[in-house]
């Protein structure tokens, strides 16, 4: 499992079908999420649970989303898994103090994922991105369109929205935020357009719901080619830091760093000033 915040493919796994964790370890996605909300009916939830730890006690490891704050569930989710060190994905996030109460349950470092999926969560998103533990927030795109009254397909009706958790994420300092799921798992061209579309207003990262989707989302939020071609001649031609001229386009500091940022995505490391 990769790091939380460097990571950019997040499979979900429900908790009561403990033999397809293995299969989604093998799916080549980054991070496994096993998940004990909403993929489990409530009569299933303290099986899902046992099911759950034994499989993290047995070595296995990935993120475990526990039921929301409130629900009959919760406390005893939090307190399992905080015996594994497992990473945590809070649903339905909504303000800073309910994340450092989370925080507060678990051993000190443990990375927390809130996911923000009402029109309160929105609001307050900067507050929630710098809450204890938190690495970077998760976009839960269909619940808060049920909750806005709007279609989960339609990119307009929830661009402020994303737009709303990237300024908030860098804001508070944290990792740029995960994008929300794209429900037609056989759509490869629905799947290549929303990735895009997130993108482009800066989410780095996508949520998944089956293992069809994880090399599709992986390359559309790889830098291209030409971009990475781009980035290499950029960071050349402002050689020692100073202003420079390339392809008749101004090359300064603000335009090295997004070349740097694209070339650290890819795994390369610039050398040079910076």
């Amino acid at each position: 499992m990769q790091p939380i915040a460097s990571a950019v493919t997040f499979l979900f796994v429900p908790g009561s079908r403990p033999d397809r964790f293995d299969k989604a370890v093998a799916s080549g996605a980054d991070v496994v999420v096993l998940d004990l909300e909403d993929a489990v009916a409530p009569d299933g939830k303290a099986a899902a649970r046992a099911g759950v730890l034994d499989w993290l006690a047995a070595g296995g490891r990935a993120m475990v989303r526990v039921n929301g704050t409130g629900t009959p569930w919760h406390a005893e989710d939090v307190a399992a898994v905080a015996g594994t060190g497992c990473p945590v994905m809070l649903p339905k996030a909504e303000s800073g103090r309910q994340l450092a109460g989370l925080a507060a349950a678990l051993p000190g470092g443990t990375p927390i994922v809130p996911l923000i999926e009402t029109a309160r969560g929105v609001r307050r998103a900067e507050d929630v991105c710098g809450a204890p533990g938190v690495v970077r927030p998760a976009f839960g795109s269909v619940d808060l369109a049920v909750d806005l009254g709007v279609d989960h397909t339609d990119d307009d009706a929830l661009r402020v929205a994303r737009c709303e958790l990237v300024l908030s994420a860098r804001s508070a300092g944290v990792t740029a935020p995960i994008d929300g799921v794209t429900t037609a798992v056989r759509d490869a061209d629905r799947l290549r357009a929303d990735t895009a579309a997130g993108a482009a207003l800066g989410m780095t990262a996508k949520l998944c719901i089956h293992p069809a989707q994880i090399d599709a989302v992986a390359a559309a939020l790889r830098p291209t080619a030409e971009q990475l071609t781009w980035a290499r001649a950029v960071v050349e031609a402002a050689g020692a830091g100073a202003v420079a001229v390339l392809d008749g386009a101004l090359v300064d500091k603000p335009v090295v760093d997004r070349a740097r940022a694209l070339l650290a995505r890819a795994g390369e490391r610039p050398t040079g000033p910076g």
